[in-house]
This record gives structure tokens, C-alpha cells and sequence, in this order.
């Protein structure tokens, strides 16, 4: 299985032992690429997108085309980044994703940890 399918996974079980607080719609669109893999609504009535990411480093691997779907589209947009190395979840706004790039993890995230990512999104 994908790294990034078992983060999705993860994502899910979170998301249903905290009583399904977002609802999900994984986007699998080869027609508009740099399109984020999830469309999120939450129980507050606000949509975004959350691009998934799983890396062994501290280097993000961005495509060119996600790069601009984020500069783009710079609010309600999200990154979250999986660090294998560092056992930890971590969760960018789309607005710092020339940062993010740049800087990799040792940018600051908005939120720290699966379960606090998916609260945050659910508070928004």
C-alpha cells in the first residue's frame, strides 16, 4: 500500500473516532493537475481542500503544478504533511506553500499532530 493511502486511512479512523466531524470527498482528477486530493466540508458549512503528503525527510515534494493551484487559490487551502522521520503530522495554509518549498518542515505549521490538524479544520 501507498504511503500516501495509509495516511489517508489514518485520516479516516481519526475522523471517526472524533464523531465524523468533517466530511470528505477524495479528488482523483488527472484532468486539472496540481488539484489538492481532498475537498473537506465541515459541520460549521465551510468547504476546502487539503493536499496530502507523506515524506521521509524534511523536503516536501511539490509538484509545479500544485505550487501554483496554491498561489492560486490561497486561502481555505491547506497542505498536510506526514514526516516519517519525525513521527508527526503536520499542517501548512496553501498561502505558504513557496515557504513550504523552500523551507520544507522546518517551517512553522499552523497546527502539530493528526488529531489537532483535524480539529483545527473543523473549527474553521
Amino acid at each position: 500500500m501507498k504511503p500516501e493511502k495509509k495516511f489517508w486511512d489514518e485520516i479516516k479512523k481519526i475522523n471517526i473516532k472524533n464523531n465524523c466531524k468533517l466530511s470528505f470527498t477524495r479528488l482523483e482528477n488527472s484532468a486539472a493537475w496540481g488539484t489538492p486530493d481532498l475537498l473537506v466540508y465541515n459541520s460549521s458549512g465551510h468547504f476546502f481542500t487539503v493536499e496530502l503528503k507523506v515524506t521521509k525527510t524534511n523536503k516536501v515534494r511539490l509538484s509545479p503544478h500544485q505550487i501554483s493551484f496554491h498561489i492560486r487559490h490561497p486561502n481555505n487551502t491547506f497542505i498536510m504533511v506526514k514526516a516519517l522521520s519525525l513521527n508527526q503530522v503536520k499542517l501548512y495554509e496553501g498561502k505558504v506553500i513557496k515557504e513550504l518549498d523552500a523551507c520544507g518542515l522546518k517551517l512553522d505549521p499552523c497546527s502539530l499532530g493528526l488529531e489537532a490538524c483535524l480539529l483545527k479544520l473543523a473549527a474553521l
